[in-house]
Formats: C-alpha cells, sequence, structure tokens
C-alpha cells in the first residue's frame, strides 16, 4: 500500500507521465486527461481513472525516473552514461565515494542509493546555488543521511577527504584536480571523468599520466531507441547521441607505476 511521501509514477502514455510525491493533504492529481481521486489503500499496479475516464497506471518509478525529474539549475548526466559509470566504478553498498561537481545533485542521488545506508558521498561544489539546489533535490529523493556536501574550490584547497572507494569528477577543467583526486583515492582504486569535449579528454590524460594512473580509457555511449510496430519495427527517428566523453583509470600508489606504460 501507498504510504504519506512515497513517490508514485502516473503513466497515462508517452506524453502523460508523472512523477509526483503523495500526500494525504492532496488526494488528488489534475492533468490535461483529467482529475484522479487517490482512494484510500491504492497500491503500485494499480489502475485509476480520471473523471474523463482515461487511465493512469500507478508506477514504481525507477531511479532514472528520479533523476530526470530533479530541479535543474544545470545540465545532468544522462541515465545511459550513469549505469556504465557506475558499473566500471564498481560503487556497491558501504562505499565511500568522492563526487566533484554536485550540478543539480542527479549523480548524487544514483551514487547515495548504491552506497546503502553504511556508506557515503562526499559531494563537492564551488558555486552555493548549485550546492543548495542539488541538497535540496538529494533531500526530496530521501538520501541525504548518505550524503555530505562542502562548499569548496577543490583545486585551491584539495578535498580533505581520504581512503574514499570511487571518485566522481564532473567539471570543466577536470586535469587541475588529477592530484587531489590521488591524494583521495585508495590505492588501485577507480575515477570517472566527464567531458563534453575531446581537448578535455586530452588534457586529462596527460595529467592522469603525469600522476602515474594506469588503465585509462574513454567511451562515448549512444542510445537509439526502437519502434516497435507489427511488420515495420525500425529506429526511431531521433535518437541520444553525444552527451559527453567518459574517462576512466585507475590509482597506482607512488613509487609504483610504470612510467611508460600504454594502454
Amino acid at each position: 500500500m501507498i504510504k504519506e511521501g512515497d513517490f508514485i509514477f502516473l503513466y497515462g502514455g508517452k506524453k502523460a507521465q508523472f512523477l509526483i510525491k503523495y500526500s494525504k493533504e492532496k488526494p488528488y492529481f489534475e492533468c490535461h486527461l483529467g482529475k484522479v481521486e487517490f482512494p484510500d489503500g491504492f497500491d503500485f499496479g494499480d489502475v485509476l481513472y480520471t473523471n474523463k475516464n482515461k487511465p493512469l497506471f500507478v508506477l514504481r518509478p525507477t531511479t532514472s525516473d528520479l533523476v530526470f525529474r530533479v530541479k535543474r539549475l544545470t545540465t545532468i548526466m544522462y541515465p545511459k552514461d550513469m549505469g556504465y559509470v557506475v558499473l566500471n566504478l564498481g560503487i556497491k553498498s558501504g562505499d565511500r565515494v568522492l563526487e566533484v561537481g554536485s550540478g543539480s545533485g542527479a549523480m548524487t542521488i544514483v551514487l547515495a542509493g548504491l552506497v546503502g545506508d553504511n556508506g557515503m558521498v562526499y559531494s563537492f561544489e564551488r558555486r552555493e546555488e548549485f550546492l543548495k539546489n542539488a541538497s535540496y533535490n538529494v533531500k526530496r529523493a530521501g538520501l541525504s543521511g548518505r550524503v555530505k556536501f562542502f562548499l569548496r574550490d577543490v583545486e585551491k584547497e584539495g578535498f580533505g577527504v581520504f581512503d574514499v572507494d570511487a571518485a566522481v569528477v564532473d567539471v570543466p577543467e577536470p586535469w587541475s584536480l588529477v592530484r587531489h583526486v590521488k591524494e583521495s583515492l585508495k590505492g588501485g582504486a577507480p575515477v570517472f571523468f566527464l567531458s563534453p569535449n575531446i581537448e578535455q579528454v586530452q588534457k586529462t590524460y596527460e595529467s592522469l599520466k603525469e600522476h602515474g594512473f594506469v588503465r585509462m580509457k574513454t567511451v562515448e555511449i549512444l542510445e537509439r531507441e526502437i519502434k516497435v510496430r507489427e511488420g515495420k519495427t525500425r529506429p526511431m527517428e531521433r535518437m541520444i547521441s553525444h552527451t559527453g566523453y567518459l574517462t576512466f583509470a585507475h590509482k597506482v600508489n607512488d613509487g609504483k607505476e610504470e612510467k611508460t606504460y600504454e594502454d
């Protein structure tokens, strides 16, 4: 049964998708399909009908739903990229994860969901308005107990957090933070950098090599939906193509890196 404060996803077709937080103080929802009243004891999987007799399906929201509907002051990473990132960083329950570039808190929500109640996300942002918005979005998602926010210019001050299991870097000049990331990571741990432009990737590679990181790779993820219709299934006319270059590397402890290593 759906409880006070639960997120629910109302689905009435591709042009009628709504993420809302259920409240007994407002036991109804209105949209272009009409007004629907929430009955006592309704649950996920139920079908509700508006006053225009249009169906709205009560679905469990996914992490992707929560991410795409944060209050945005910045661009956010796409789910197609986020999934690849967290798999390649190997983030799991109990991990301590570093994030720099809190942005709108979308990636912060994903990381906080993965580390669980025994883990922690340390999220750094140098613009106060962004940090406040990210904190609001994380709190709205019910995950604020798993995140510590810091208002700090990391390039000048460093992180001040050490022995973390993974790091996520989403800033305009990521190469300037590599030395600080190295100080904070555990030996052998991975780091991820998001860069819109290939020139950013090149400079980041140079800094990673200078600081002894290995296993470097950069990929680009493209997403194309398929329009499924009997006898004429084909790809959609539009797709989500370039959203950013995803660069990964692993820390090697000082004195053990191979200076001439090439992937």
